[in-house]
Parts: C-alpha cells; structure tokens; sequence
C-alpha cells in the first residue's frame, strides 16, 4: 500500500490530507470544551446544533465545488480554501456568544465542502493507474481513522500543557501547513471545462451525472445503509455506555476507538480483496452486513447483562470494518463513471449526496434513543439499512460493464463521435466506455 507514496506529488498531498486531519481533530475535541465554557448544561444542544450546521454547509456547499472548479486553477483553489479554513480557525478562541461559534462553524464548514471533493477529484489525476488508485483510497480511509483514534489522545496531552483555547491555534496551523504543501505539490492541470457554463447548470450537472449512473444509485443506497449504522455509534455511544452500562468517559473512547479499529483494519485489507474481488460484491455484502450487526445490537443491547460490553466493543468494531469495505472502493466508482474534466462535479455530488443521508440519520438516531429506547433505535436503524441494501441490490446491476453497446439517434452522419458505428434502422449503434455526458444523457436499457 504504501509504494504509492514514491508518487513525490501524491505523497505531499497525503501529507497535506494527514496534517489538516488532525487539526480536524484537535478542533472536535476543543469545539466541545469551549461549547461547554460558554453554555455549561446544555453544550450538549449547543454541538448538536453545531453538528447539524456543518451538515448543512456539507449538502448546500458541497455541488458548488465544481463551479468553483471549473473557474479557477485547481491549486489556487486548494490553497485559498485552505488559508479560509485556518483564518477561521484562528478566530474561535476569541468568541464568547453561541452565535459566533454557529457562523464560524458554518465558515469553516463551508470552506470544508469545497476543498474536499476538489482534493479528491485531484487524486486520479496524479495517481492515473488503477492499482495505485485503489492503494490511495485505503490509504485515505486509514488517515480518517487513525485521526479518529489518535487526535483525542494528542489533544489531552496538549491540554495537560495549555488550555483548550489554543487547540484551535493547532487547527490553524494544520491548515495553514496544508496549503503550504499543497502549493509545493505539481498538480496537473485540468482536462476540461465540461462544468463551465451557466451556473445552474454547472452546479448542478454532478449530481445529475450521479443520478443517471445505474452503479453509483446504487452507491447513494448503501451511504443510506452506512450513514444508519455510523450515526447510531456516533450519537449513541457516549450516553449508552455512560447512563446505561455506568462506565466512565475512558469507556466511551474505547467503544469509538473500537468503532475506528474496525474501519482502520478493513482499510488495511481493501486492496488486496479489491484486487480479488469487483467493487459490487464488497460493497454490497458490507452493506448487508451492517443490516445484519444492527440487528444483532438489538438483543445485545437488552438481554446480555454484564457481557454486553465486550458485545458492544465486538459489534462497533464489525461496524466500522463493513463500513469501510462500503465507503473506500467509492473513488473508484466515481473515477469509472466520469470523464475526467467531470470528476470534480461528480466528487462533489457524492459527497453532497452522502452527507444529505447523515443528515436524515444523525437527529433520527438521537431522537430515538432520547424518547424510546436504544434497543429501538437499533431495529429502526436496522429496518433503514436493510431497506437501503435492498434498493442497492436493485439499482445496481449485477452486469455492470464499462463497454456498454447503445444507440444514438439525431446525430448526423459526419459527427466525430458515430464514426465508424453501424447504421441499424436510422440510428447509430456503437459501444464503447458509456458515461453520462451531453451526448449519453440516458443509461441504455
């Protein structure tokens, strides 16, 4: 996996993707204590609404980043939203109204939306073989959980030092060395201006490639199944483990560690099963297997007794793993399905896309947790990630070819794309690698 650090560009974006990380990090754990300085009892609402917010500057902002794309040079687009993020950064630890935190949040998350899909429509450009993609992916899948595992041991030995004030100033600096080896990086330029445009049109064009993609419908379904099983750990585990098992706050960051393990070791395993395997068969079957482990958290969750913590420690670990297996081979999807000028567009519909299916999730699990009961909010989690498996199943077509024979009718016959098709009852039939562009507005039947 790691050969695709010899790549000198692919290893300083990496770097880059590493450092910002743990800013992320460092400003998850700061946001809460200073959430708590400024409302006390109820920092709970405050993140909450905190939480909500950057979901929302994820699925508005998000399309936006193709128009972005298409009208600037992608490095300089990289670097500005990169010192936007640590100029944003640097200012919370001098707020001291909620109001203030909710636009900063917005701010940065905002700035967050566009940078990422942008710096993963980028990867494939730098990293043009198939192999070394799918090593880039497991490789970025192991950054996010190790920052999950490690970012909350490194701010408590930051906090033993100073206080949380200046966890935000570590934030900045992350930023601010990201853009720095982001523009030390030779990126190449782009291929295309295929999102230029009216503006409506190109922020919008992504998502309708993404919806006219059989596979990547299919994609969309299985984030649902994801988004069910990742929201009930995420939300859930801090109050089940405290009120429910009576174990302390180190209990909670063993359960989410445990969570991380999972995912960090089934992105260890990717690309050799992704060299054995296609990309439908392990998503799909990861995706039915966070159904299953719902289900079995369930009972696990009401009739264990004293065994249902190693339970809960073995089951999150299995859901981070097949949540994983569903969400790392999701760049290669995305890079079979798309010209390559469109990628940026795409990138940002998907991540648009899947984080509008955290946002259905995330106050759903709460909620349910909160009036009913844990146990309950396992089975309607679980009766969702079933349901989103299903529609998976169907939209994704167990054919899944990239060469696809199809017609094309109004075209002239001097037009450079039907040179050399056949002619059969007045329309041209070819084959070749199908995507959805302005002359494939359809999948073939």
């Amino acid at each position: 996996m790691l050969t695709v650090l010899s790549n000198r560009t692919y290893r300083r974006l990496f770097t880059a993707q590493v450092i910002a990380l743990t800013g992320t990090g460092l400003a998850t754990v700061a946001l809460g204590l200073l959430a708590y300085d400024l409302a006390g009892p109820d920092a709970g609402a405050v993140l909450g609404t905190a939480f909500a917010i950057k979901m929302v500057a994820y699925v508005g902002i998000g399309p936006l980043a193709a128009t972005l794309a298409a009208r600037l040079p992608r490095k300089t687009l990289l670097v500005g939203l990169d010192l936007v993020r640590a100029a944003v950064a640097a200012c919370l630890p001098w707020v001291d109204q909620i109001w203030q935190v909710y636009l900063l949040i917005f701010l940065l998350q905002a700035a967050s939306a566009a940078f990422t899909p942008t710096f993963q429509a980028t990867i494939p450009d730098v990293l043009t073989e198939e192999r070394d993609y799918t090593r880039a992916l497991s490789l970025s899948r192991l950054a996010y959980d190790l920052e999950t595992l490690l970012s909350p041991l490194l701010a408590a030995a930051v906090l033993l030092v100073v206080g949380h004030d200046s966890l935000f100033l570590g934030t900045a600096a992350g930023f601010a060395a990201s853009a720095l080896l982001v523009l030390a990086a030779a990126l190449p330029t782009s291929r295309g201006t295929a999102v230029s445009g009216r503006s409506f049109a190109a922020t919008t064009r992504g998502i309708r490639v993404y919806l006219g993609t059989p596979r990547l419908r299919g994609l969309l379904a299985a984030h649902l199944a994801v988004a069910a099983a990742g929201a009930m750990v995420l939300v859930n585990t801090v109050a089940y483990v405290r009120d429910l098992l009576g174990r302390g706050e180190t209990a909670v960051a063993v359960a989410l560690a445990a969570y991380g393990l999972g995912s960090l070791t089934a992105a260890l395993a990717l690309p050799r099963i992704l060299d054995r395997h296609p990309d439908r068969p392990v998503v799909l079957r990861a995706s039915v297997s966070l159904a299953v482990l719902l289900f079995l958290a369930a009972p696990a969750t009401a009739f264990l007794g004293d065994l249902r913590w190693p339970a809960l420690l073995v089951l999150w670990t299995a859901l981070g793993a097949a949540g994983s297996l569903v969400l790392t081979p999701g760049g290669r999807l995305l890079r079979r399905s798309a010209h390559r000028p469109d990628l940026p567009a795409v990138f940002a519909a998907d991540f648009a896309l899947s984080h509008a299916c955290w946002l259905l999730c995330y106050p759903l699990a709460g909620r349910l947790a909160t009036t009913t009961s844990t146990t309950t909010a396992l089975l309607v989690l679980g009766v969702i990630a079933t349901a989103a498996t299903a529609v998976a199943i169907r939209l994704w077509p167990a054919h899944d070819p990239e060469v696809v024979e199809h017609e094309h009718h109004g075209l002239g016959t001097d037009h450079d794309h039907v040179h050399g098709a056949v002619l059969v009852d007045g329309r041209h039939r070819h084959a070749h690698h199908f995507r959805i562009d302005g002359l494939h507005t359809r999948w073939p039947a």
